[in-house]
């Protein structure tokens, strides 16, 4: 399985990691409180880990294009959620 890490320095972590947890459930299964998600994101689970100075994230997939598609999937839904703050996209990181 591949892995990828991102941060987000943001006050609103536990805000947006709740916003995308919400809006996944939707679809997959979901588990989160203020702190602490995860999210059965088709190409692999997603878990998130908010504090007070920001959003980390952690996808995993089975291939190249899973891990694309994870990545996206978490960058296009934080962009319409934090739209205020300017964001334009995680530095993710293997």
């Amino acid at each position: 399985m591949l892995e990828s890490h991102a941060r987000f320095e943001t006050p609103n972590g536990s805000k947006y990691m709740q916003q995308l947890c919400k809006h996944f459930a939707h679809k997959v299964e979901v588990e989160f409180d203020d702190t602490q998600a995860r999210a059965a994101l088709p190409p692999g689970p997603a878990t998130m880990q908010a504090d007070a100075t920001g959003l980390s994230v952690t996808v995993t997939a089975s291939d190249d294009a899973g891990m694309e598609r994870a990545r996206f999937i978490i960058d296009d839904h934080l962009k319409r959620f934090a739209f205020r703050e300017s964001f334009a996209g995680l530095s993710w990181s293997s």
